[in-house]
């Protein structure tokens, strides 16, 4: 396992599942150390360039619903479940990223 998937598995055990004031801002945390991997992993080479883009438009999700479970207007389940959403949706999209991902060598 490189340094790479070690962070991703890292991160990916960091992701909170309730929602509290203080997840809130682990997670916002946690998405911004993901998106800097995809950033280093983009880098890599042709292949993961050309497929890491849709990570980050995921991460453009991730980041709206989290915003929606800090809203004051909203009820404390409807908070719950937005909090709920954002942490799946960042766990599934870190597990594909895994795949994708894999050692790092992959290539076209």
């Amino acid at each position: 396992m490189n340094s790479i998937t070690a962070a991703l598995n890292e991160l990916f055990d960091r992701i909170p599942r309730r929602h509290s004031s203080e997840n809130v801002v682990e997670i916002i945390s946690i998405v911004t150390e993901y998106e800097d991997l995809l950033i280093t992993i983009e880098a890599i080479n042709a292949y993961y360039e050309k497929n890491i883009p849709p990570f980050f438009d995921e991460l453009e999700i991730v980041r709206a619903t989290i915003k929606k479970s800090t809203d004051n207007k909203a009820s404390k389940k409807l908070k719950d479940n937005f909090f709920d959403d954002a942490s799946g949706s960042l766990k599934d999209s870190m597990q594909a990223l895994l795949v994708l991902y894999s050692d790092g060598n992959a290539a076209e």
